[in-house]
């Protein structure tokens, strides 16, 4: 048996609140931009509904991403009602919005972290990735957060655009106050998948990335400030998978549940079923063959990745 057959809840959420977003990056895994909100999105109440179940059935630890979190206007109501309960939160943001009022409000809720997307060292770079936002203001964004005591995860996505700028950015990240610096290959999903041969790195490049992404870990004190890279691919991330899988939930903008991020299917809807029956669905498909087949296909070919936003239902199947 593995770990999730002993667990009556899933130990984390990864709930994408909209798809709605302010910038429009290239390397965008969820398709999200301006007006790309989804037809059907959870509304106020059913997003507060969604939340009492969480905390009736004890996850420890949610997400709230997107798109961007903080353009949704309940994003306050649905975090400080999970922070008031005890839940754990991670909030993931591109750092256009936060000033010292939202890191001060943030700064009360219980964060295990604030995540900030810094892909790119210079403005130039960093705007051709993600157009309309400003590196000042991701900046800012995560001196806000420190100073207000909230704990900074950075995040750089690798694409052919930026990853030269790569060694600068580790140290912008530690610089700024940053307790993690997030990375790894660069997902063909969603956007990116799109613009794939525009965005791809070479493989001397991602080599070369590697091999800077393990020097500079052993220069830091992993107490003090942590690189993280592994698994670097979405093939790894399923590989690991297959071997145990994980004890978590991805809720999509309008309620359903994926599988696995980089896998197309959807075993719940959480506008029709529970959080507990969604859970054991989802343990039940993780212990067959089918969800096992499919990830070893997406293992075997990773051009079947940019088929992950094409939802489909696993009852289907």
């Amino acid at each position: 048996m593995s770990l999730i057959d002993h667990l009556r809840a899933p130990l984390f959420l990864s709930w994408q609140l909209t798809r709605e977003c302010d910038l429009c990056c290239l390397h965008c895994c969820t398709e999200s931009a301006p007006g790309k909100r989804l037809s059907g999105e959870l509304s106020r109440p059913e997003a507060l509904e969604l939340v009492a179940e969480i905390i009736v059935r004890e996850v420890p630890y949610v997400m709230l991403c997107g798109g961007e979190p903080l353009i949704v206007p309940h994003f306050w109501e649905v975090a400080e009602s999970l922070g008031h309960a005890g839940i754990q939160l991670k909030i993931e943001t591109n750092g256009q919005r936060l000033d010292d009022a939202v890191a001060e409000r943030m700064s009360r809720l219980p964060l295990r972290s604030l995540q900030i997307s810094l892909d790119g060292a210079t403005e130039e770079v960093y705007g051709r990735q993600r157009p309309g936002g400003s590196l000042g203001k991701a900046h800012a964004a995560c001196r806000a957060a420190v100073r207000f005591g909230i704990p900074l995860e950075v995040t750089f996505a690798p694409t052919r655009l930026n990853i030269h700028e790569s060694d600068r950015v580790i140290d912008q990240a530690f610089e700024l106050g940053a307790f993690r610096f997030n990375s790894g290959g660069l997902m063909r999903i969603g956007t990116a998948a799109r613009m794939w041969d525009k965005l791809e790195p070479t493989e001397a490049q991602y080599q070369r990335f590697r091999e800077l992404l393990e020097r500079r870990s052993r220069e830091f004190d992993r107490k003090q400030f942590e690189l993280c890279f592994e698994p670097f691919s979405v093939q790894d991330g399923l590989r690991q998978s297959l071997g145990q899988p994980p004890a978590t939930l991805l809720i999509l903008p309008n309620g359903w549940v994926k599988i696995a991020a980089a896998l197309p299917y959807v075993c719940g809807d959480l506008r029709r079923d529970n959080l507990a029956t969604v859970w054991d669905v989802y343990r039940r498909f993780w212990n067959g063959d089918i969800v096992r087949n499919i990830a070893a296909g997406a293992i075997a070919d990773a051009s079947l990745h940019a088929r992950a936003n094409d939802w489909q239902s696993l009852m289907a199947t």
